[in-house]
């Protein structure tokens, strides 16, 4: 598995790569920064690793285009990435998207759309909603799982893209679904797409309908937020007061838009995360990072972990 010393396009055939996927040279045609001597920079500095896995160099394009083609901030994405994934194994493992029972429950309560259309800037754009509003149907972690699945099948379908836009309806969403989220988790997750470990440039996240329960759990994170990513999001009251912002029509039927009925886009996106099962099965079996052969401490461990204690005082109003 994995590349050899040098790059080389048949490496990519070394991988289960799924049917729907950007490649090499169609990334090398969009993106004129893009440069074949950084990628071998960052092989090579990978090559030293020795706790990091091999990657797709599809992998490794989004990686360095979500930084703005800077090596060092790649770098950090890349530790950052496989890191703090596998200190959350209860997100990033059991991603099996036809066997896993509690995923497939989660399908069923929560909807998470690929959208076809793009932003006037050209941002790429993932729609959810609560498709089942009882609280206790409600799995967060389950929810977030399903969630980052979406983003990472949307990165290899799409690739590189100048920006990714989330847009969440908040119908139905309630104090008792903010009271079965565990806010240490989300606070690794807060770090992780805060600290570049997502390799996507976040520019927005739209809050549709937004109700009190959706505001109190924002609340409850700016402790942990940095201003950059709270200045991003925005709550809106309708639908209405989004249309500003957003393309509404690229929304579902129901939404006031033209996609297409919610129930068939939530069964095509199912559709093709059963398609990227063997995607997913991979990950867990070689793209995951080895902690028994790092070399020294990994830098951001204290501020992944080391406010624990920070959560006590939390309470809902």
């Amino acid at each position: 598995m994995g590349w050899k010393r040098k790059l080389n396009f048949a490496t990519m055939t070394e991988y289960i790569m799924p049917i729907r996927y950007v490649s090499m040279e169609e990334e090398f045609k969009r993106n004129p920064e893009l440069k074949m001597s950084d990628l071998q920079m960052l092989k090579d500095w990978m090559d030293k690793q020795p706790h990091l896995p091999d990657i797709p160099i599809l992998y490794l394009i989004i990686f360095l285009h979500s930084n703005y083609y800077h090596i060092e901030p790649t770098k950090s994405t890349i530790e950052n990435f496989f890191t703090v994934r596998w200190r959350m194994p209860e997100v990033f493992y059991n991603r099996d998207p036809v066997a896993w029972k509690e995923l497939r429950k989660a399908f069923t309560v929560v909807a998470l759309i690929l959208l076809q259309q793009r932003t006037k800037e050209n941002y790429i754009m993932i729609f959810g909603k609560l498709l089942d509003t009882n609280p206790s149907r409600y799995n967060y972690v389950e929810t977030l799982k399903y969630l980052f699945m979406t983003c990472e099948v949307q990165n290899i379908t799409e690739g590189t893209s100048s920006g990714q836009v989330i847009v969440f309806d908040a119908t139905g969403f309630s104090l008792g679904h903010v009271g079965r989220m565990n806010l240490m988790l989300l606070k690794k997750i807060l770090f992780f797409v805060q600290e570049e470990g997502a390799p996507v440039r976040l520019k927005v996240i739209h809050v549709l309908n937004a109700i009190p329960a959706a505001e109190t759990l924002l609340n409850m994170l700016k402790p942990f937020m940095k201003a950059n990513l709270l200045n991003i999001v925005h709550f809106h009251a309708n639908i209405k007061s989004a249309e500003e912002f957003l393309p509404i029509e690229a929304l579902p039927n129901e939404m006031g838009g033209k996609a297409g009925p919610l129930k068939d886009l939530v069964d095509m996106n199912i559709k093709l995360l059963e398609e990227f099962r063997p995607w997913f099965l991979q990950d867990e079996r070689i793209l995951r990072v080895n902690e028994s052969l790092r070399v020294g401490k990994f830098q951001a461990a204290d501020d992944l972990f080391g406010v624990d204690g920070s959560f006590k005082k939390l309470e809902i109003d």
